[in-house]
């Protein structure tokens, strides 16, 4: 059975290329174009991680973080941080928040793909 992701990041661009990434690689991918938009998949169906961006519209991806850690069906999915932030401060308010690990963009989709691998169970 194939494992759903649930992309949040507010460039189309990225968006895109992700989602392309991981459907080749067979995941299920839902996409939210930021935190408000991703909340509507948050509704008790499987979603086995979440890869979301830190700088967005409406709800960010801490703010993101947060109100998936307050649900309990996903308290314990994985959150990747997909994001051009590098600096230590943000790495830790993200781990802080529930962040499993850290994506820095651009990235290399062997680079997402194998952080992916290392956070599913």
């Amino acid at each position: 059975m194939a494992k759903t992701v649930l992309i949040v990041d507010d460039s189309e661009a990225i968006r895109e290329v992700v989602n392309y990434t991981l459907s080749q690689e067979g995941f299920d991918v839902l996409v939210g174009v930021d935190g408000e938009d991703a909340l509507k998949y948050l509704d008790g169906r499987t979603i086995d991680i979440v890869i979301t961006d830190l700088h967005m519209p409406n709800l960010d991806g801490l703010g993101l973080i947060r109100k998936i850690r307050e649900i309990d069906e996903y308290k314990h999915i994985p959150i990747l941080f997909l994001t051009t932030e590098s600096q230590t401060e943000k790495k830790m308010e993200a781990k802080e928040a529930g962040a499993t690990g850290w994506i820095i963009k651009p990235f290399v989709p062997a680079k997402l793909l194998s952080a992916i691998s290392r956070v599913l169970r």
